[in-house]
């Protein structure tokens, strides 16, 4: 199937105004559309992604991992990317702020394969990736509470991706975890897991995706104090035996 480079463009340009992105973003647009030019022709050997449309390339993939964009940040972070896939949203947020330094952490050495080539390709000098288990990595001592902003689009509930992002996260720092709209119900199931990993909520921003496709929150969590040694647990207990 070609990639209708057009359209992909036409959609996101859109996404970006209604969001009032597009003077953040469209500076940009070249190097992020060569990205997903490069998902693309890598999935055909790949499963990266079950998204190939072009139109909805724009708005379900690169416009979503835009999202935290809306928001305010620091101007410099060191970020990473929790189970990052086809590189959705480290790669696009990387790419449109490249004074964010990011790393990309999947237990798919495949995809990370791809993921460098890709950033080498793009010439980015931001990107790093990690192969490893989240489980392994939150109790490492070149990772545990190091980063100002940990981030994920991984499919898991709630609790678990709490229980796998904290340890990552600074004391002071912020996990950010794309939800649908599903996202106040998971958040009820999570009070233990709060409670128990130093995070508190700080702010469910909600909103509709263009073209009506679909709605999306992003909960953000601070982090009020250490995590306790005890977690993560060993790699398949937070999935297992989740903290609620």
């Amino acid at each position: 199937m070609d990639f209708n480079r057009e359209l992909f463009q036409s959609s996101l340009l859109q996404g970006l105004k209604e969001w009032e992105l597009d003077l953040v973003v469209k500076p940009q647009l070249h190097a992020v559309t060569r990205f997903v030019e490069l998902v693309l022709e890598t999935n055909r050997s790949l499963n990266l992604t079950r998204i190939v449309e072009a139109d909805e390339m724009a708005i379900k993939n690169v416009l979503d991992s835009l999202a935290p964009l809306r928001l305010s940040w620091p101007s410099r972070q060191k970020c990473l990317d929790l189970g990052t896939g086809a590189g959705f949203p480290g790669i696009p947020l990387a790419i449109c702020q490249p004074q964010w330094s990011w790393i990309l952490l999947d237990s798919l050495r495949k995809r990370l394969r791809f993921l460098d080539q890709a950033a080498e390709s793009l010439g980015m000098v931001n990107v790093a990736t990690l192969h490893a288990r989240a489980e392994d990595v939150g109790q490492a001592a070149d990772h545990r509470e190091s980063y100002d902003l940990v981030v994920s689009r991984a499919v898991a509930s709630l609790p678990v991706l709490l229980e796998l992002a904290a340890p990552l996260v600074k004391v002071g720092g912020v996990f950010l975890a794309y939800k649908s709209s599903d996202a106040l119900a998971e958040l009820e199931e999570s009070s233990k897991a709060l409670q128990l990993l130093q995070m508190q909520i700080e702010q469910v921003f909600a909103t509709d995706l263009p073209f009506s496709m679909g709605e999306r929150s992003l909960l953000l969590f601070r982090k009020t104090g250490k995590t306790p040694p005890l977690y993560p647990r060993r790699a398949g207990l937070p999935s297992k035996q989740p903290l609620k």
